[in-house]
């Protein structure tokens, strides 16, 4: 497994990724390999995002069966003033 060795971190970022691991009791070093596993995607999950994103917009633009126009909160004000 490599190996990352991080050079002039500011003192206020140590301090913040020293208080996280102590909250999450474990080494900074798992602390930072915690973050980056969650913010830094793999190729097979930027995949799986962009197959879910697909998805998504197949569901989002479909419109379903038998539903009638709803009116909008100002289209029934509107027609409320005019009776």
């Amino acid at each position: 497994m490599p190996t990352l060795y991080v050079e002039n971190v500011p003192e206020q970022l140590y301090t913040a990724l020293r208080r996280r691991a102590r909250e999450h009791r474990q080494s900074i070093s798992a602390e930072v390999l915690a973050l980056l596993a969650e913010n830094v995607p793999t190729p097979e999950e930027l995949s799986r995002r962009k197959d879910l994103l697909k998805i998504a917009r197949k569901l989002g633009s479909r419109r379903a069966p038998g539903l009638a126009h709803h009116q909008t909160a100002e289209e029934m004000q509107r027609e409320d003033r005019h009776r």
